[in-house]
């Protein structure tokens, strides 16, 4: 078995963003030269999130506002962690929500997707460099 990892690097400009990143996957499975196996993608900060659905804008806009009704950013003194100085407690637990990472099948070289899957990544406290691992293993 052979393995292959690449790191993604995004550096949003806004707190909050969706960001497709299947082509990035996609094109690390094609350097990895792996055929069958499985594929790993895991957003390596805990404020951000990787996750798989349909890549349409109104989702998108369902998701950002669901989480904000969930765990609202404002007022910031309403978590405790925040307290430490931080401002970004909300963002710990949208990605709580929204999950650390995703594992795809690879089959004949491709990602096994279902109808409209799609991988993004999620940022709930932009505005910094945050890293995704990409781990690929098969033959």
């Amino acid at each position: 078995m052979r393995s292959y990892r690449k790191e993604l690097w995004f550096e949003i400009p806004t707190r909050r963003a969706i960001v497709n990143i299947t082509p990035q996957v996609e094109e690390a499975l094609r350097a990895s030269g792996i055929r069958e196996g499985l594929c790993l993608v895991n957003a390596m900060h805990i404020s951000a999130s990787v996750f798989i659905n349909d890549d349409e804008r109104g989702l998108h806009a369902d998701f950002d506002r669901w989480l904000e009704g969930l765990a609202p950013h404002e007022p910031v003194r309403q978590y405790r962690h925040n307290d430490t100085g931080e401002d970004n407690a909300d963002a710990h637990l949208k990605r709580t929500i929204m999950g650390r990472e995703v594992v795809v099948a690879v089959t004949a070289g491709a990602l096994d997707f279902g109808p409209w899957e799609q991988i993004f990544y999620g940022e709930f406290d932009g505005r910094r460099k945050k890293r995704v691992l990409v781990k690929i293993i098969g033959e």
